[in-house]
This record gives C-alpha cells, structure tokens and sequence, in this order.
C-alpha cells in the first residue's frame, strides 16, 4: 500500500512538473541569447522572436514566411557567436571612438563658426571706416605709407561688401 501511495505521488509530481515545464516563454534577446521565463517577455520584444509561449510555440501557430525566416537565421547565427568580454570591449571602444570623432567635429564646427563671426566683424569695421571719407593709409612691401585715391577706396568697398555678404 505504501509502495502505491509513493507511485501516485511521483506521478502526480511528475505531472506537475511537466506542467510547469509547458508555462514557460521563450524569446532571444537582443543580443541573440535564448531566455526561458515563467513571465512574459518585457513589451521591448517583438513577436518575431518569441519562439515559444505556454502551451504551444509561435512556429506551431503561425505558417513560416520568409521575411520570418531570414530573421529566424539572422537570430541563430547571432545565437551562435558567444559574447565575450573581448568583443564586449571592442563595441565599446568602438562607440567611445564615434563619440570622440563627434565632439571633435562638435567642437570644430564652433570654432568655424566664431572665427566666421569674428572676421564678418572685422570686415564690417573696415568697410565702415573705408565709407566714412577718412584718409586711409597703407603700407606697401618696402614699408612706405601710401594713401588710398578714390578708385582703391571704391575697389575696397565693393571687396568688403562681398565679404560681409555672407555675414548675418
């Protein structure tokens, strides 16, 4: 009789066991691991690649399509690479190394940008002296002050206005 009560229990914890082992989730993860959960995958999931849910599997109760199964084979051979520390690294490094080619050009952009405004300035300031009539002198490659006639002060305004065109 004892023997009997022990063969019922057994097979009744058997039966629950293999009842648990039916309301399990099966996904892969974005990095392509497997998961097992008694849970339902988080919503960040797509449905394509929950591969099981309980009591019957998303292959069972959808017919194959190839869209599908490209991704199914996209998934496996990620599955298949293992992901090591080394390669974990490498990403790594890999995203710091476009972060600091950002910034640089980030910072690059706002240097262009305040070397424009300090020379838009300048040219502003010369083309105001060179309209205000004041006698204007330069020196020429032997170091002799020379004075602007009309046509260089006509020659440099029409040259200060193109350079301030582009200046806001």
């Amino acid at each position: 009789m004892l023997r009997r009560q022990i063969q019922i229990i057994s097979a009744l914890f058997a039966f629950g066991i293999t009842g648990h082992a039916l309301a399990q989730y099966v996904w892969v993860d974005d990095k392509g691991n497997k998961q097992y959960s008694d849970t339902a995958p988080p919503a960040s999931v797509p449905k394509n690649r929950i591969l099981k849910t309980p009591g019957k599997s998303t292959e069972q109760s959808e017919p194959a399509a190839p869209a599908r199964e490209a991704s199914a084979a996209a998934n496996a051979a990620s599955a298949n690479k293992p992901v090591t520390t080394a390669s974990r690294n490498e990403d790594y490094n890999k995203r710091r190394a476009e972060q600091a080619e950002k910034d640089k050009k980030t910072a690059d952009d706002q240097q262009a940008a305040s070397e424009k405004s300090k020379n838009c300035e300048r040219a502003k300031t010369y083309q105001k002296t060179l309209e205000s009539g004041v006698r204007v002198a330069t020196t020429d490659k032997n170091g002799e002050r020379n004075y602007m006639d009309d046509a260089q002060r006509a020659k440099e305004i029409a040259d200060t206005k193109k350079a301030t065109a582009g200046c806001q």
